[in-house]
């Protein structure tokens, strides 16, 4: 985009904060208010209202907004379609990939150095977000493709297989080691849970299967709800007396290293899918088609 004050412009139009526009664009937030000043004095209307820590939209926002998004696709379109006639067969320009946490933690990162090294002209970045998080992004067109978890499904996204998972109950390590035989379900669920929060494909397996039993999240004792799994593995850690469901591709370090433990619980089954995702009827830009077979290949 040739004006980079509607670079600015639109990342306080997402965010509707000047704070993470800045910490986005790594400037400083001076710096955004300036820009935006400069906007409305170019074109002598109020783009956004201020009304103390919070940021609206002024009816001239959204128009200018509208714009800043088709020049940054158009903008976008250009580059693809040149780097195209350099060489055809090559993937090269921008790629925005989203994945929720425990993909974007455990999985992508090991096939990135591989990619760039096939792909070196492929401008990838990563955003981590839970899977209700991402789906939102790919439909405001601020990712290319998607990687998610969970049940879930919108109508205007199509989903691919990736891979299969299994969310497994994990406590903090004891001396006598995991149990022998799989604890009773009441047993394990009177426990203080640990647990990812809502939005999060993880939580959204774990409610689905305790509601085929019949059992209500609400009704549990629910210790702490974390936004990442990292948090809950240390919690864990910390309070032997909880228990906590995350991806089995999360313990491999921990489970090694006897910090953690796997509790076997009978009668609960906590398989899903990662899938990739992107805008239903829209065809892949060159790079995520490359990114899609690749990961399909190496995983």
């Amino acid at each position: 985009m040739s004006d980079f004050r509607l670079r600015v412009f639109q990342a306080v139009a997402q965010h509707l904060s000047f704070t993470k526009a800045a910490q986005r664009l790594f400037i400083t937030q001076p710096a955004v208010t300036k820009h935006i000043s400069e906007l409305e004095k170019q074109y002598g209307q109020r783009l956004l209202e201020r009304r103390g820590n919070r940021v609206a939209l002024t009816e001239a926002g959204r128009l200018l907004l509208a714009h800043a998004d088709a020049v940054a696709a158009s903008h976008q379109q250009l580059e693809d379609h040149l780097h195209t006639l350099c060489d055809p067969d090559e993937a090269a320009g921008r790629l925005r990939l989203g994945a929720s946490t425990t993909l974007a933690q455990y999985v992508l990162p090991g096939l990135l150095p591989a990619f760039q090294k096939r792909y070196p002209k492929v401008q990838l970045t990563l955003l981590n977000a839970n899977s209700e998080h991402i789906a939102e992004a790919l439909l405001r067109g601020e990712l290319d493709l998607g990687f998610v978890e969970g049940r879930s499904k919108s109508r205007d996204l199509h989903y691919e297989l990736l891979l299969t998972d299994e969310l497994v109950a994990v406590r903090g390590a004891t001396a006598a080691g995991p149990p022998a035989q799989p604890l009773p379900l009441a047993e394990a669920l009177a426990r203080p849970l640990v647990l990812r929060e809502r939005g999060s494909g993880t939580l959204e397996v774990l409610e689905f299967a305790l509601r085929t039993l019949k059992i209500k999240l609400s009704s549990l004792s629910v210790a702490f709800y974390f936004d990442n799994t990292e948090a809950i593995k240390a919690y864990l850690e910390a309070a032997p007396e909880a228990l906590g469901f995350v991806s089995r591709r999360a313990l491999t370090r921990e489970l090694a290293g006897r910090l953690l433990e796997v509790v076997p619980v009978a009668g609960l089954h906590l398989a899903r899918q990662f899938e990739a995702v992107w805008p239903q009827g829209q065809p892949l830009p060159r790079p995520a088609q490359r990114f899609l077979s690749f990961a399909q290949n190496t995983i």
